[in-house]
């Protein structure tokens, strides 16, 4: 995506796919990756240089025993110490994306997590100790329902810095309020990476300690 000259962090966006277990080959051409590009777009604009910013595209399109984009995420955060050294990192993940990004975020080298809509189920858990979090649910959101997320980020708020922000009439391909994801997800990234203040009074909330925010 962008890879300035001497990053100072690094991000590395995930798709989503599909909930069931399968062996599809992902598509870079699949509407669930061309989702994620404005987003990483507006993270790289956002950092302005200082950030590397990578398009993660999944080996499958499945979840499973045998082939989870949480494997993917493993083998993608090794890529990045052999190119970046141990520069904090930052994942930014969307639907079954956003669940990799919580799950398998508990490298030391990641510094934040953001999860768009993410898809997530009850017997989910994950120890992101040190580690600070954001959770973007849509109100109107039909696929994954904000009502998991947010049972999911209470869980996760016992080992790790959780913020929760509800986007109002949002869905869950973020197509009607796109920007909104956007610029929270380029905002905290920036925020956790470079210190950079936000410019939105819901994540200057949550970074002062607001577990619950209405966007």
């Amino acid at each position: 995506m962008r890879t300035p000259r001497d990053p100072e962090g690094v991000v590395v966006v995930l798709h989503g796919g599909a909930s069931r277990g399968d062996r599809v080959m992902v598509s870079p051409a699949q509407l669930s990756v061309l989702r994620m590009v404005p987003v990483a777009r507006r993270i790289a604009r956002a950092g302005r240089s200082r950030l590397a910013v990578h398009r993660l595209l999944n080996t499958h399109r499945g979840w499973d025993s045998q082939t989870t984009p949480v494997m993917d995420l493993a083998w993608a955060l090794e890529q990045v110490t052999a190119r970046h050294g141990d520069l904090p990192v930052s994942l930014v993940g969307h639907s079954l994306g956003g669940r990799a990004a919580l799950l398998g975020g508990s490298d030391p080298q990641v510094r934040s997590v953001v999860a768009l809509n993410p898809w997530v189920t009850p017997a989910d858990r994950a120890d992101l100790r040190g580690t600070r979090v954001l959770v973007v649910h849509g109100t109107d959101d039909r696929i994954a329902p904000l009502s998991r997320s947010a049972d999911f980020a209470r869980r996760l708020a016992a080992t790790a810095q959780v913020g929760f922000v509800a986007v109002p009439g949002a869905r869950h391909a973020m197509l009607r309020h796109g920007r909104t994801f956007e610029a929270y997800a380029a905002e905290f990234v920036t925020a956790t990476l470079l210190g950079v203040p936000p410019g939105s009074e819901a994540l200057t909330a949550v970074l002062d300690g607001a577990a619950y925010v209405e966007g």
